[in-house]
């Protein structure tokens, strides 16, 4: 029997084959990854960069940041994919086999703030037809996003010329999300409005915590400061914000895992499961074929059966060739444990999951399936071998523990600033409950803070109604349930007659200022809606309530 150490001598000759095999060095301490020679890293522009990637404001619905699908303590992807944020994938029906655990983004609104109605979610929160893969050590890839569409060349999203002309694949992915109705913005947004929304805005205004060497560097300056200090001037840009936002994801790279240790020639890095584990990766397991070399990625697109082929096309939406169809980037597996559920579908919750998907051979089949993914034959132990081997060897402990520099910013979208629900609706025609949809945030001086409601009677008149108030366990009016103190001050938005196609399919939105008010701030306030459904038997009918928070 093979001791210890010859079994991690045998498991990194197999890499080490692999990599020469490729065409590449022997593995060795991960390096910092590669930088254009335009855009050169210096702590001001990594600072910015920070600000940015945290700033939720850089959404239009003030609800979305960079680091909302990317967070560092789940391995730099979406921890809030599940169930609760499935997309319907190709066949447009929920609860099907198809359907894609995305990505939250925000709901789909307009230029002016209103909502309107998505294909999928309606009026609520809108989901990605993939899930985010992970930021930590993207800045090593050569063509980001799953199907490596974003393009090293990257062009000023505004003026259309080249900023750099190679190297710079994460500058060309960072300028897609913001204009997306889907994941950040409204529907026809463009880099000259939300750069002039950043221009505009406090620096993490919305962030209810932010690491105090970063407040220090921020020290109450403007964003056109904070560009001054940054690039020379204080003209906020799309380019640079790409640019800003790509230098701080450049210094996101892990490189002390127990595996480091390993590729550094430390045999008692790993324990003995986990060594075995690296011996079935490198050998049974064929894992190293594709997760090669020290990034435990070669980059390449691969389909392996996760989803029918034609489910998602992939890489063949880049570039066209029918051998494409289906493939996705192969994702580094460094710290894979923190990173669940994976793939680019979220369909599979653990590492055993994904272990057991490919002992079986893949789920799938076509003509240009990987011909590595076969029956693997692993038995019960080298399967747990082989998951022991994926978990802490290859976790960077910096990244689980939010050490520097993967410390960040919090969200204000994941405190308990955000708007709660509460009571229950009354039916209006044909039993249909209206529901409200608050999910923006109440800070004080928000310009434009929108609350709509969905799923009551099209046609009919509704006010939306805000109030200091609220009567605990509601009140009985003319039928209906309501919250709010009518005794007190009232604001009230008159939204008219609801669009839609007969009961239960009414929508509509309603927007206020919320005063710059130091005093309103921890002062809570509360909206409900409420729908004139004059019909037989029916008077009025109201939405749940909702308490808004101001900060």
């Amino acid at each position: 029997m093979l001791s210890r150490s010859a079994l991690v001598a045998c498991a990194f000759l197999a890499l080490i084959v692999n990599v020469q095999a490729q065409g590449g060095p022997p593995p060795g301490p991960l390096p910092p990854p590669p930088v254009p020679p335009g855009n050169p890293i210096t702590a001001a522009k990594t600072n910015l960069g920070k600000v940015l990637f945290w700033d939720e404001q850089m959404s239009s619905t003030n609800t979305t940041a960079c680091g909302s699908c990317h967070v560092f303590e789940h391995g730099g992807s979406d921890p809030r994919t599940s169930n609760a944020t499935a997309h319907p994938g190709p066949d447009g029906l929920f609860g099907g086999a198809d359907d894609v655990f995305g990505s939250p983004g925000v709901p789909r609104t307009e230029a002016d703030g209103a909502y309107s109605l998505s294909t999928f979610f309606r009026l609520g929160t809108q989901v990605t037809g993939r899930k985010a893969p992970s930021v930590i050590n993207a800045a090593y890839v050569p063509t980001t996003f799953w199907d490596g569409r974003a393009n090293p060349t990257f062009v000023d999203p505004q003026t259309n010329q080249v900023v750099l002309p190679g190297g710079a694949s994460l500058e060309s992915q960072i300028v897609e999300p913001p204009v997306s109705d889907v994941e950040m913005g409204h529907v026809g947004t463009n880099w000259a409005t939300i750069s002039a929304k950043i221009a505009a805005s406090t620096p993490l205004r919305l962030s209810p915590s932010i690491p105090a060497q970063l407040t220090t560097w921020i020290a109450g300056r403007t964003y056109p400061q904070l560009f001054q200090e940054a690039f020379g001037s204080p003209d906020v840009t799309g380019a640079r914000i790409a640019l800003a936002i790509a230098t701080y994801e450049r210094v996101l790279f892990t490189n002390q895992a127990p595996f480091d240790q390993v590729l550094a020639g430390n045999p008692q890095a790993l324990t003995p499961q986990e060594n075995a584990g690296f011996q079935i990766f490198n050998t049974q397991g064929r894992c190293n074929i594709c997760h090669a070399g020290p990034r435990l990625t070669n980059d390449s697109f691969r389909y392996i059966g996760v989803r029918p082929q034609n489910d998602d096309l992939g890489r063949f939406n880049v570039t066209g060739n029918a051998a494409d169809r289906g493939r996705m980037k192969v994702p580094s597996l460094r710290n894979v444990e923190l990173r669940a559920p994976y793939f680019h579908t979220g369909r599979f919750g653990t590492l055993e999951d994904i272990v057991a998907f490919y002992n079986r051979g893949g789920d799938f089949n076509a003509p240009n399936k990987d011909p590595n993914i076969l029956p693997l034959g692993l038995s019960p132990q080298q399967r747990a071998d082989l998951v022991a081997f994926l978990r802490r060897p290859l976790t960077d402990p910096r990244v689980a523990n939010q050490q520097a520099p993967f410390d960040h910013p919090a969200l204000n979208q994941s405190s308990p600033r955000v708007p709660q629900t509460f009571g229950v609706g009354t039916a209006g025609t044909d039993g249909f409950v209206p529901h409200i949809v608050a999910v923006e945030p109440a800070y004080v001086g928000n310009p434009r803070f929108t609350v709509a409601l969905d799923g009551a009677c099209a046609g009919k008149g509704t006010i939306l109604a805000f109030s200091e108030t609220s009567v605990p366990g509601g009140v009985l009016f003319n039928g209906m349930r309501t919250y709010l103190d009518f005794g007190g001050p009232l604001t009230v938005r008159r939204l008219g007659q609801l669009p839609g196609a007969g009961p239960g399919t009414g929508f509509g939105s309603g927007s206020i200022a919320i005063p710059n008010d130091p005093l309103l701030i921890g002062r809570p306030f509360y909206a409900q809606a409420y729908v004139f459904d004059v019909t037989p038997g029916v008077r009025f009918a109201a939405t749940e309530a909702v308490t808004l928070m101001r900060f």
